[in-house]
C-alpha cells in the first residue's frame, strides 16, 4: 500500500507485525566533510542553512571525527573521504541507503543499495561516485540506482522508514514528488508507505520526524501540512510518541535515529532542547539520549541523522 490516505495506512499499518527485518543497522557510514562550505543550490529550498559566513570547515572536521568515535560505541561505523567539489557530501543519507527484502518472505535475498535522485545537480554528483557503489558491489548488494530517472527522490531525508515493520512516511516537497516517493517505496520493498505534504519552508521528512527502534517517535506536528498524518504517526506509536514544539524541531531534535535498541543519537543542541517530560518519555520507551557537538555541521542545514547512512 502506498496512499495520502492517514486513516487507511493506520489500520493497515495496525497489522504489520515488527517481523518484517532488524529494526536497527548492523553498521553505518559517513562522508567525511572535506570543503564543507555552503551549497548555493541546496539553499535555494533549506531554510535550516547558515550564511556563507557561519561556515567552519576545520570545526566540522573535529565534529566529523567525534560523531565517528561516538557512535562506535553501538555499532561499526566506517567513513568515505570527502571532497570539496561535493560541499554537501556530509549527510550521505539522501543519497545512498540500504535495504533488505521482508526477512518473512525473502529471508535469503541479497542486501540492496538504493542510490537516490536528488534535485539539485551539486548533489547528484555524490551518486556517480564509484567508491561507494564499488564498496557494496563487493559485499554482493544489489544496486536499485534511481539517480538517472528525472523524478526527485532524496532516500532517507524524504522517507523515514519503520525498519521493523516494513513501513515509509514520505514527506513530499521539491525534494521528493510522489513519482519519487512510489520508486523508493518499491526499491526499499515496504509494505506500507504514508504520503504526506511537508508544511510551507520545510524541505526533508526526517527534520520533522524520527523513529527509533520501530517502538517510538519523536514527531513536530508543525512540520505536516496536514495535522491528520502527524496525528495517525503519533495513534501508531502510543504511548511512545514524543511530539515536538517548533522551536525544538529547529533544534533539530527529530533528527535523531537509533542505531542500536537502547540508546537514541542527536546533536547536543538537539538534547538541550528537550524538556524533562520527554526525556522521561524517551527514557519509558526504553531509549538512553547519546548527544554529540554539531554546530559546525550543523550549518550545512541539517544534523545528526542526516550524517549517517545505514547499513543493513
Amino acid at each position: 500500500m502506498i496512499t495520502r490516505d492517514a486513516s487507511a495506512f493506520l489500520a493497515m499499518a495496525r497489522t504489520c507485525a515488527p517481523d518484517f527485518g532488524p529494526a536497527t543497522a548492523r553498521a553505518a557510514f559517513l562522508v567525511v566533510p572535506e570543503g564543507f562550505a555552503r551549497a548555493e543550490e541546496s539553499a535555494q529550498d533549506n531554510r535550516y542553512m547558515a550564511a556563507a559566513d557561519c561556515y567552519h570547515c576545520e570545526g566540522a572536521l573535529a565534529e566529523h571525527r567525534a560523531l565517528q568515535r561516538a557512535l562506535s560505541a553501538d555499532l561499526p561505523v566506517f567513513a568515505f573521504a570527502g571532497d570539496p567539489d561535493t560541499p554537501d557530501a556530509v549527510y550521505p543519507n539522501n543519497v545512498f541507503a540500504t535495504a533488505r527484502a521482508d526477512a518473512r518472505l525473502q529471508p535469503q535475498a541479497p542486501p540492496r543499495l538504493v542510490v537516490g535522485r536528488m534535485r539539485h545537480a551539486v548533489r547528484r554528483r555524490e551518486a556517480e561516485r564509484a567508491d561507494i557503489r564499488g564498496f557494496f558491489r563487493a559485499l554482493g548488494a544489489e544496486e536499485v540506482d534511481l539517480s538517472q530517472q528525472p523524478h526527485p527522490c532524496e532516500l532517507t531525508g524524504s522517507l523515514v522508514i519503520d525498519r521493523a515493520r516494513g513501513l515509509g512516511y514520505c514527506g513530499l516537497s521539491e525534494r521528493c514528488d510522489g513519482e519519487g516517493a512510489r520508486l523508493m517505496h518499491e526499491a526499499f520493498g515496504l509494505r506500507a508507505t504514508l504520503l504526506f505534504d511537508l508544511a510551507p519552508g520545510e524541505y526533508h521528512a526526517n527534520v520533522v520526524l524520527a523513529v527509533l527502534a520501530g517502538r517510538a517517535v519523536l514527531l513536530s506536528p508543525s512540520g505536516f501540512a496536514d495535522p491528520a498524518a502527524a496525528a495517525a504517526i503519533a495513534a501508531l506509536y502510543a504511548p511512545h510518541a514524543v511530539l515536538l514544539g517548533p522551536g525544538q524541531q529547529a533544534a533539530f531534535a527529530a533528527n535523531a535515529i537509533a542505531l542500536a535498541p537502547d540508546r537514541v543519537w542527536m546533536s547536543e543542541a538537539a538534547a538541550a532542547a528537550l524538556d524533562p517530560e520527554q526525556v522521561q518519555a524517551l527514557a519509558a520507551a526504553g531509549f538512553a539520549i547519546g548527544q554529540v557537538p554539531l554546530a559546525a555541521i550543523e550549518a550545512g542545514g541539517g544534523s545528526l541523522r542526516c550524517c549517517v547512512a545505514e547499513v543493513f
